[in-house]
Formats: C-alpha cells, structure tokens, sequence
C-alpha cells in the first residue's frame, strides 16, 4: 500500500507541477457492484465489491490545439481502491494515467484509463489455491467509466454519478490469470481549483488537413509469457507486424495487415500435452507458429494514440486457443516515422500477453 501511495504522489507532482494554462481539479467517487464471471469456473469468485477512486485532473483550456479537437478533454492520473468482499480474491490496488471526454455540453463524461495493479491475495497453491484470477502480485489495471457530471454546482464543488467496468489481469506473465471484470455503480464530488470555464478554439489549428496517403508500417513486440500450466515458467515471445494504414482526418485511421507469432510457451506447452496426455495423440513436434490477419482502428489524440485491433489466424496447427483474437493498446509517437507501443493481446476475455514494441511507419 505505502508503495502504491508513493507512485500515486510522484504522478500527481507530474501533473500538477507544470506551469501552463491548463487548470487543476480533483474526483472522488466511490462505487458498489458485481463481479462479471466470464468462465464457468470463476462462479466462486463472485460478490459485491465497493472501493474508490481518486482523480487528479489537469483541465484543458485550448493551449494545443488537440484540446479543442476533442472538446477540451482532462488529463491526470488516479488512485483506486476495489474490495471485491471474497477470501478468494481479497483486495487491489491501481495507479495509473487517465483521459476525460465530455460530450452533451460537458455533461456527459467518458472516463478511459489504464495503470498498473496490487493485489493483496494472489493465488497461492498452498494457501490460496482457489484465486484462479489473479496469479500474481502485480497486475495491469484497465477502467472505463460513463457517468453524468455537474461541475461549479456550489462554487468550486460538483458532483458526478454513473456506471464504471473495471479489469485487473497480468497478462499471463504467471498462471493462473482469468483475470476479474466488474461492473460498478459509482457517486461521487468533484472540485474545481481555478473556478474557469474559459475555453479558446484555435481556429487555425483546425483547418489543418490530416489526411494522408498509405502508410506501411513494421512492428515488432515481445514480452514474457506463461501457459496455462501452473508453474511451468515464463518464456519470451515474438510477434512481428505488418500492415498499411490510412489516416482520414484529425482522428481517425484504419489499419489492415498481417502478423507471425513466435510463442514460446505454447511450444513448451505443447510439448507437456503430449507427454502427460498422449490419448490426445498430439505430436511433439507439432509447429506452435501462428500467422494472422486483422484490422484496425487507431485513435489520435496528441503524442498518445489509442489502437484496436481485431484478427484472424489463417495458420494455427496447434489449435488451443480460439481462432479469433484482439489487441487493445497505445502508442507514444517519437516523430511521424517512429513510435512505441503498449498493447493487450487476448482471445475475447482471456489475456494472452503483455506485449512490448517499437514500430516504424514510413
């Protein structure tokens, strides 16, 4: 807790600390609700969580022109709490970064952030055995939250109310990771430091054409994996990334490519189902490669682009998982040529990897 506590008050000195004109505010909201069993063996995981969750928010006023293309959105960082109120799964923790998207005249706000987690009851073959969510201490935290939002309503104080998913996982970096979902119901105060409403359009940034022709792009990513036997050890991956992509306007891109994926868990995973059980009649020596095709949607903000993708395997000859599967992540843009990226690679609700890259786009 006290190392959470730490992390959360260097990103708020970050935040906070810069001297432009963006304007500061706080969020505080607490939330109840359910968890979203998404496996028929996480029954037992169910309950009702509540907790919290603090906001730090830097207020855009129009300073950089991607403030007035998206509506003068909030910036910061924040700090939740979830007690999921089950022995199994005990508390967690998550710090991270954030954006604010506001719609319907600022009333209607869109929360997605993303950081990383601590839970306090990991699983344990001794004595935890039964937490198949969350197979280590450290997890990636995601939320997305929709809510109603009132800001100056007395002074400086608002209030907020809405409905808020979250998800704390590892990304399969250790097994067992289901990974937990929940959906909450969530009030809360806002205050406003500076008391301004004041936002300036730039005209002149707006009338920018960002349309462009194709772009190739090449990225490699990599990390470290498990499979889905208990304590069978992390192994690097390799995926390496094809694909064309072609920017409409301001925001928008659409991508479609290819990809080869080199695993290295699931060719030692191959290797024990074969051994432990050969009534499955599965050769050893079966090829754990896998190539895919997809498309994609990437969203540009400012440095910071949001990407989706979804694919689908054309060459898979070692059939475990299913043959459809998605990437959800962001990229940080060095120059229009270079970027990194971070994403989630999964089979619907199942994470497969925590997936690190360096891309170029020419």
């Amino acid at each position: 807790m006290r190392k959470f506590c730490l992390v959360f008050l260097l990103l708020s000195i970050v935040v906070f600390g810069q001297d432009n004109k963006d304007t500061n505010a706080i969020e505080v909201s607490l939330f109840h609700g359910n968890v979203i069993p998404h496996t028929s063996d996480l029954y037992h995981l169910q309950g009702h969580p509540d907790g919290m969750m603090v906001s730090l928010l830097k207020q855009t006023h129009g300073k950089d022109e991607w403030h007035s293309a998206y509506n003068f959105p909030d910036y910061g960082v924040y700090f939740q709490y979830q007690n999921y109120n089950n022995n199994f799964l005990g508390k967690c923790y998550g710090v991270g970064a954030l954006y604010n998207f506001y719609f319907f005249n600022r009333h209607l706000e869109l929360k997605v952030s993303q950081g990383i987690g601590y839970a306090t009851n990991p699983y344990d073959k001794e004595n935890n055995n039964k937490n198949k969510a969350f197979g280590s201490t450290f997890l990636s935290n995601t939320n997305f939250g929709l809510q109603y939002k009132k800001e100056l309503l007395i002074d400086k104080l608002g209030i907020q109310a809405g409905v808020l998913f979250t998800h704390f996982s590892n990304g399969r970096t250790k097994t067992p990771n289901s990974g937990i979902n929940t959906f909450l119901v969530n009030v809360g105060l806002n205050y406003d430091f500076s008391n301004s409403s004041k936002r300036t359009i730039d005209t002149a940034a707006v009338k920018k054409n960002y349309s462009e022709s194709i772009k190739y792009n090449f990225v490699l990513r990599s990390g470290y994996n498990e499979s889905a036997i208990i304590g069978s050890g992390l192994y690097p991956f390799y995926h390496a990334s094809f694909f064309i992509d072609k920017r409409f306007n301001r925001k928008s891109a659409l991508q479609f490519g290819t990809e080869l994926f080199l695993t290295n868990s699931i060719k030692d995973y191959i290797k024990y189902m074969s051994n432990a059980y050969p009534e499955m009649n599965l050769d050893p020596n079966t090829d754990y490669k896998r190539v895919g095709l997809f498309t994609g949607y990437e969203l540009f903000v400012n440095k910071i682009s949001l990407e989706a993708q979804v694919g689908y395997y054309i060459y898979r000859p070692f059939k475990d998982d299913l043959i459809v599967y998605d990437r959800i992540g962001f990229k940080y843009h060095f120059n229009p040529k270079i970027y990194s990226s971070f994403s989630v690679k999964t089979h619907l609700f199942y994470a497969e990897a925590l997936e690190f890259g360096l891309g170029v786009r020419l």
